[in-house]
């Protein structure tokens, strides 16, 4: 679903369009088992296999605004902070804008320890 693999070039171009599969998605489930069982995980900075987003912030800011609508039990994130179970590095992104996006519970992941976790919690 990243740009860097889209080579479409058909009215799915736009960001609403080619989210509105995943979202149809969304739904179908929402109306099978309901909105409190439900929950999403989306890594909007994670290029991995050579499937990178040009600007993941608006694609990650789009979906947690988007979700809102549809009353979900929560959102799980990964903010990529390691190349390597042993090795971490800074990640030059920050979930905390979608994570003030969203309405309901916001989980994130993506290397953290107890100390850094902890932080991240106070400080946003």
């Amino acid at each position: 679903m990243k740009d860097q693999v889209k080579d479409r070039t058909d009215e799915l171009t736009s960001l609403e369009n080619w989210y509105r599969f995943l979202l149809e998605i969304v739904e179908v489930v929402l109306n099978k088992i309901g909105p409190e069982r439900v929950g999403i995980r989306l890594s909007p900075f994670v290029n991995y296999c050579e499937c990178g987003e040009s600007n993941p912030e608006e694609i990650g800011l789009y979906m947690a605004n988007t979700l809102n609508k549809y009353g979900i039990l929560y959102c799980h994130m990964v903010e990529l902070r390691m190349k390597t179970v042993e090795e971490r590095v800074e990640s030059p992104h920050s979930l905390v804008p979608m994570r003030r996006a969203f309405n309901g519970t916001f989980i994130v992941a993506g290397g953290h320890d107890r100390e850094n976790g902890n932080n991240a919690v106070v400080k946003n």
